[in-house]
């Protein structure tokens, strides 16, 4: 990693002591209410965001009737929801029907538990952090197959099917994206790796970033990669047949997995919590709704791809870029064990502009045809 000789972090940013406010079961109470509250939040801004970002960006106006610029709407978004009949298909699993939304929203609230908001403020600072959250994160998969089971319907049953492919193909690059992060941090803990961001990591890893970005946002169903609730081929995916509070639930499931791969995108590549001036925490928020932001401007812009090209990207794009940038970060981590240096940002930024002009050359996503 880069360092700054005699910097000491104790200095500029307040560290929270491990079992602040004082206590394990105070700190565990304190911090399940701030991630509960931070989730809850940042999804019903996520859901503005987006409607009035995408309604700009396509020339209308999006909500602006409930409160100052439509602020409310969400809120009311979510009372006509939860007011609403819950229907269960009379051949469906409702033992499995019902637990679907439940078992796959837990895993994404779970993830925020080692995410640090400031340095300390976390509710468990691991040392295997960012190995917890590739574990948790996929256990969420079993909840929309559950949903597509349960619900005995065959596009139900094919969106869910579409999500577990997309989740096993792209899990490898993401991860191997990861991997280039924690060796030049030299640690699983996220806290620690925030330390280690003198500069971003987006940096001196800008092809891992790409890389993460990309296999991010097919996990968890953003456009361009929303096969699971195709509309024009499968109605609305695996949640079809769900209606009332647990659509609402599945409704907050997409949101939180967009606030947790922005998290860990800020977390990773951005520095966390670090900035001048404002407060950590607040430096936190602003990048992820940054990042947020960027995946409601690729949804505007790029138009949704095929399940053959879905798989394509993965393995034929990816999969590769993401195995050469492991093998270059592995060589500068062994030529600098100590510290990079600063001319290795210009370096690594020339080796992602060529690989990805140089692959994307080479590389077909198969238009005109289906691949198999």
């Amino acid at each position: 990693m880069i360092t700054s000789p005699g910097l000491n972090l104790e200095q500029y940013w307040q560290i929270l002591p491990p079992d602040w406010p004082g206590g394990f079961l105070w700190h565990w109470l304190v911090f399940t209410i701030i991630i509960i509250v931070f989730v809850l939040l940042l999804v019903m801004g996520y859901i503005w965001l987006e409607r009035r970002g995408m309604g700009r960006m396509q020339a209308r106006l999006g909500p602006n009737r409930l409160g100052p610029f439509g602020l409310l709407q969400p809120v009311a978004d979510a009372v006509k929801v939860l007011i609403k009949e819950d229907l269960v298909p009379t051949n469906a699993d409702k033992v499995v029907h019902l637990l679907a939304p439940i078992v796959a929203f837990t895993p994404t609230l779970m993830i925020f538990a080692v995410v640090p908001f400031q340095n300390g403020a976390l509710l468990a600072d691991l040392n295997i952090g960012i190995l917890y959250v590739v574990a948790i994160s996929s256990v969420s998969t079993v909840g929309v197959f559950m949903a597509g089971w349960g619900s005995n319907n065959k596009y139900s049953l094919l969106g869910a099917m579409r999500n577990v492919a997309a989740v096993v193909s792209y899990e490898i690059p993401l991860v191997l994206s990861i991997i280039g992060v924690v060796l030049i941090a030299g640690s699983l803990s996220l806290n620690q790796i925030v330390l280690a961001q003198d500069i971003p990591f987006i940096l001196l890893q800008p092809l891992g970033f790409l890389l993460f970005f990309i296999a991010g946002c097919a996990e968890i169903n953003r456009s361009p990669f929303d096969l699971m609730e195709a509309d024009s081929e499968l109605v609305a995916g695996f949640h079809t047949e769900y209606s009332g509070m647990k659509f609402a639930l599945f409704y907050l499931v997409e949101y939180a997995e967009a606030l947790a791969i922005a998290s860990i995108i800020t977390t990773l590549f951005l520095g966390g919590w670090r900035g001048p001036l404002l407060p950590p925490w607040l430096w936190f928020v602003i990048k992820v709704i940054i990042v947020f932001f960027v995946m409601v401007w690729t949804r505007s812009t790029l138009p949704r791809v095929r399940i053959d090209q879905l798989m394509a990207l993965a393995w034929k794009f990816l999969l590769p870029l993401a195995l050469i940038n492991l093998l270059i970060t592995g060589i500068q981590v062994l030529a600098w064990p100590d510290a990079l240096p600063w001319g290795v940002i210009f370096l690594n930024f020339a080796i992602a502009v060529v690989l990805v002009l140089l692959w994307s050359k080479l590389f077909k996503l198969g238009w005109g045809r289906v691949e198999v």
